[in-house]
């Protein structure tokens, strides 16, 4: 009864007589603060509602029994303060005004006669907020800063990924489980930055919006962390198919991709439906927007579950590429560059770098600079996977090079074409489609030094166009770039 909010009023108004607390107003022109436009309705709004919560909270929680002297619950026209021991008792700031940090702590000292301080200037009981607004303009044009480069790296990388799936569904050569699997990753990492972006633009930067906590807000926020979560497992499964193709190596055949696709899109749906119910029951707060409760831990812990499977994947995939290239009594430099190169090429894959940066440092700047640079980790990584994966490829280049070549012997043929009468276009017809057969190579590959690749001849697949295990490790992750 006492949550319904057509008897928040009444019973607000009985509590502050039976309590006699000094109401916002009073307390406002009591404690020297900035000026707050508390004519807002959402901020007046919050701040009666904290103050029915609190009143609420003082008359029917139990006394304290513990001896000794101690100050007596209170409202203090903005935070609700328990009975507190002699000294400094804190909490985080309120969320009601936009020029106060969250994440900041407010503070109100006991004294040792178990009354609260008083303010020496208006000798009034005084709570200090001035933490709460000192580092806000700062904090609020990184926060800014941060927002547009998420909107950037999320922008390229989706432009970037749609490229590259195009590439990888027009080109049919190159067709096979690897770029299946690096397809639907793609897919992953496209959705994931999109529902970011909506969510960036339409909750986390809209105040109105999360004040008026609409069912849509939350149902984007529940698809924003499932693609979260599906993007990781997607890295797991890439991370799965290379272990099973470089370490296990035990079959000549191609993988069953089923379980990939369970594993990638299906199982992400389990934390994100299972933290939506636990948020609406537990810390329904408006648009689940905060971070500051532990059931995130149901979507994060298993993607770190994910990451560290990743990270012992990368690590024994480099111990026995290591142990390879000594077989193979290359130079000691060569073998370590190769080493470096594969390993670099499999961190933004598996997403390792979360792993491998998990501390956040202590201080402002360090720690400003090290959320700058894992926002540049998260945000870019799709256009880092896609250059590594698609742009970088030997084989995509090897393709577009002879699409290329072909797009400029057809206009060449089109321009020569115009410059002469019916008469001759046979004759130029016939040079042009001799120049196209010797020009296009048999087989829809290329050659690398060190390892031999099974090909594409005359769009015919041997069914062995990517290698499945057949080749040693080194020439593996050579011939394909991973």
């Amino acid at each position: 009864m006492w949550r319904i909010p057509a008897l928040w009023l009444p019973v607000l108004l009985l509590a502050v007589e039976v309590c006699h607390c000094e109401d916002v107003g009073t307390m406002l022109a009591s404690e020297e603060v900035p000026n707050i436009p508390l004519s807002t309705t959402v901020t007046r709004s919050q701040i009666l509602s904290a103050q029915f919560e609190c009143y609420l909270k003082i008359i029917y929680d139990p006394p304290r029994n513990e001896a000794g002297t101690f100050c007596n619950r209170t409202w203090d026209g903005w935070l609700c303060w328990d009975d507190s021991a002699p000294g400094t008792a804190m909490q985080l700031c309120p969320v009601y005004f936009q020029d106060f940090d969250p994440s900041e702590k407010a503070t109100k000292v006991c004294n040792s006669d178990g009354q609260w301080f008083r303010h020496p200037e208006s000798s009034r009981i005084w709570s200090n907020y001035t933490q709460c607004q000192m580092y806000t303009k700062d904090k609020l044009t990184f926060a800014f800063s941060l927002y547009y480069l998420a909107i950037v790296g999320h922008g390229l990388s989706v432009v970037s990924l749609i490229i590259s799936l195009c590439i990888f569904s027009y080109f049919k050569s190159l067709s096979c489980q690897r770029i299946s699997l690096h397809k639907n990753m793609f897919l992953s990492f496209i959705f994931n930055s999109i529902c970011t972006v909506i969510w960036l633009s339409a909750v986390a930067n809209n105040q109105q919006l999360g004040a008026s906590n609409p069912i849509g807000c939350k149902i984007l926020t529940v698809l924003n962390q499932y693609t979260f979560g599906s993007n990781y497992f997607w890295m797991l499964c890439e991370g799965i198919y290379l272990h099973t193709l470089i370490i296990v190596a035990v079959f000549v055949g191609e993988q069953k991709l089923g379980w990939y696709y369970v594993l990638g899109w299906g199982f992400p749906i389990i934390p994100a439906i299972t933290h939506a119910v636990a948020r609406g029951l537990f810390y329904d707060d408006r648009c689940w927007i905060s971070s500051d409760t532990h059931l995130l831990y149901i979507i994060h812990g298993p993607v770190h579950a994910a990451l560290l499977v990743n990270l012992f994947f990368l690590l024994n995939i480099v111990r026995v590429l290591i142990t390879k290239l000594q077989v193979t009594h290359s130079a000691e430099s060569n073998a370590y560059m190769k080493v470096v190169r594969a390993t670099l090429i499999l961190i933004p894959l598996l997403g390792a770098q979360f792993i491998l940066v998990p501390w956040r440092p202590e201080g402002r700047k360090a720690r400003a600079i090290y959320e700058f640079i894992m926002n540049i980790f998260a945000h870019f990584q799709g256009l880092l996977v896609a250059i590594i994966f698609c742009f970088y490829n030997a084989e995509v280049q090897a393709c577009l090079r002879r699409k290329w070549a072909q797009t400029k012997l057809v206009w060449k043929w089109t321009d020569s074409y115009s410059h002469y009468n019916t008469n001759s276009s046979g004759t130029e017809t016939s040079r042009a489609t001799v120049s196209l057969e010797l020009t296009a190579p048999e087989e829809d590959t290329i050659i690398k030094p060190g390892g031999s690749v099974h090909y594409r001849a005359n769009g015919q697949s041997n069914g062995k166009r990517c290698t499945n295990g057949e080749m040693d490790t080194p020439r593996i992750l050579e011939a394909t770039d991973i």
